[in-house]
């Protein structure tokens, strides 16, 4: 196999919490639109969390045929959807051959909505109810398969189940795919609609989530008053390809992919490294294989989930990676101030908010930080965007079993 091809990205696709295409969620991260509000999805009048970022106005009819959605869980659905647009912007389709073609896509946690569905059948009306789909729509695994028959790619197809790491893992494992030659294009991202009781249940009862029922105060990264994430759902979906080949056909192109690290804390199911060892090597690795210099004037998408351990421990392993001084320099934010936490979407959406940041020179803001924590005291664009030209940037991914993963961006001239 062919070593170190370069990769960039040539397609887009999004239905997240913002709005259901990349270019209106990008003038709503950039804008400061806050996503999040009172969760309609199912009757919440027992719940402590009462606050979701919900996609609104979704129909699968947009993009699936009647009989495809019903045998579909949510998640999936959003996946195909933000697929289909970045596959029809791109051009990719036809230009390479289907077995050089790959999927890879994340979620954390698949069909949850589907197994609390059937599983309620299961128990008040007993085991014949259960539907023969079940399994199918419920498996982590489905999205990644129903994009790779709807576009032809026979390649690998594949999930990245790495909790809130899950998007980001799915492209850092893409980029490896082309970079080493075992693909030419991966339809790359990540997917979540896990809004539902059973998950909302677990996650309050875990004290994970915020339970402000003031939107506005509710998704509070680096802010003194956070108190847990809010959670989110959708889907964002990356074309990545090989970039002589993406030349060659002329396509356009949004940023290369050029760095990535994936380690774990080896530590605790849930809680992060005190002293960041793991966060801090990943964006070390990517930043390595980025050829970061000091010269470098960086942008951090941080993971930034606005929980209270999270945040500062994040922000230890920014100084740890970039040095104190260069860490002071660079512009920091957490974009899940606007969109919740999407879980295994996460990483996609905030690979999307740095490839625009890189190409229009716009860092988005980190909304509703009122009241920075002097544990969390970085640069974290407090409440509206700035104008600055970075020439690197970087996404954080932090998920439960101690995932960690980053993902370097930079131009492509």
């Amino acid at each position: 196999m062919s070593e170190n091809r370069r990769v960039v990205v040539t397609g887009l696709g999004a239905i997240t919490p913002i709005a259901n295409n990349v270019k209106e969620t990008w003038e709503g991260l950039k804008n400061g639109t806050n996503g999040i509000g009172p969760i309609t999805l199912f009757d919440t009048e027992k719940f402590k969390a009462k606050l979701g970022a919900e996609v609104k106005n979704f129909d699968p009819k947009d993009y699936m045929e009647i009989n495809d959605i019903l045998r579909t869980d949510r998640y999936a659905q959003f996946a195909v959807a933000a697929a289909k647009q970045a596959v029809d912007e791109s051009g990719i389709e036809g230009t390479v051959e289907p077995e050089k073609f790959a999927v890879l896509f994340g979620t954390g946690i698949g069909g949850i909505g589907t197994f609390e569905t059937e599983h309620t059948k299961l128990m008040e009306k007993g085991p014949r109810r259960v539907s023969p789909l079940f399994v199918p729509m419920m498996i982590a695994n489905m999205a990644a398969g129903l994009i790779a028959i709807r576009h032809g790619c026979r390649g690998s197809a594949m999930p990245a189940v790495t909790a809130c790491a899950s998007g980001s893992n799915a492209i850092g494992e893409a980029m490896r795919l082309i970079r080493h030659g075992y693909a030419d294009a991966v339809i790359t991202g990540g997917s979540e609609a896990a809004i539902n009781a059973s998950a909302i249940a677990g996650f309050v009862n875990m004290q994970a989530l915020s339970t402000s029922e003031d939107p506005n105060a509710a998704s509070l990264p680096f802010d003194k008053r956070r108190g847990g994430f809010v959670i989110g759902e959708g889907s964002v979906a990356l074309i990545l390809e090989e970039y002589e080949h993406a030349v060659n056909r002329g396509a356009k192109i949004y940023g290369e992919v050029c760095g990535y690290g994936s380690t774990c804390d080896a530590y605790h199911i849930t809680a992060p490294h005190p002293e960041a060892v793991g966060g801090t090597r990943a964006m070390t690795d990517a930043m390595n294989e980025a050829q970061y210099s000091e010269n470098d004037t960086v942008y951090v998408n941080a993971h930034g989930t606005g929980t209270p351990m999270n945040d500062m421990i994040e922000t230890i392993a920014i100084k740890n990676a970039l040095g104190e001084e260069n860490a002071r320099k660079a512009y920091i934010s957490s974009t899940k101030s606007m969109t919740g936490h999407m879980l295994g979407a996460a990483g996609a959406i905030e690979a999307l908010a740095c490839l625009f940041a890189l190409n229009e020179g716009i860092i988005p803001p980190t909304i509703n930080l009122q009241e920075q924590d002097e544990k969390c005291d970085l640069n974290c664009v407090p409440n509206k965007a700035v104008k600055a030209d970075i020439t690197l940037a970087l996404s954080n991914s932090l998920g439960f079993g101690g995932h960690n993963a980053c993902l370097a961006f930079r131009k492509v001239y």
